[in-house]
């Protein structure tokens, strides 16, 4: 009964704050967590979807940049958890919080020092690593990632060596 939608009692209705991971984040607040940026899958996805949507506050860690790779960047490579959901992100670089989300904006005016808008994370993604590397992709398709309703959010295709 964890996550189950048609359960009337998820343990996941009870979340205040989830605190997630992401592989990319994208200027819309879009989180990847199903392939590396170079398209390759990565592992299974663990709640992320229905835990995020579910949380009063749901909030993304990552840093910036990886070695040469921008992790907040313009579009994600593999769309998993829709930016609707996606209340604020935590980097090494500051911290943006969705627009959407105009009342926590308002409880941490001038609490936060460090308060960014995601695009400026993304520029500074940018600048230090000159931007995204080309993606390789073919046009077979090895998946697809849904939302936890079953409805799709994108498909992935094969990378080409």
């Amino acid at each position: 009964h964890y996550a189950d939608p048609t359960s009337k009692g998820r343990t996941i209705d009870g979340l205040d704050t989830v605190v997630l991971g992401a592989t990319e984040v994208d200027v819309d607040f879009n989180v990847n967590v199903n392939t590396h940026s170079d398209g390759r899958l990565l592992h299974g996805i663990g709640g992320h979807q229905d835990t995020a949507a579910a949380a009063k506050l749901t909030i993304i860690t990552c840093p910036v940049y990886r070695k040469t790779n921008p992790i907040v960047r313009e579009k994600v490579t593999t769309l998993t958890t829709p930016g609707d959901v996606v209340d604020a992100i935590v980097t090494n670089e500051g911290i943006a919080i969705n627009p959407r989300r105009k009342d926590l904006i308002e409880k941490v005016k001038g609490k936060l020092d460090n308060l960014v808008s995601i695009e400026d994370l993304k520029n500074r993604a940018y600048e230090a690593t000159g931007g995204p590397a080309e993606v390789n992709l073919g046009d077979e398709i090895v998946g697809v990632t849904k939302w936890f309703d079953g409805s799709l959010l994108d498909v992935i295709y094969r990378v080409r060596d």
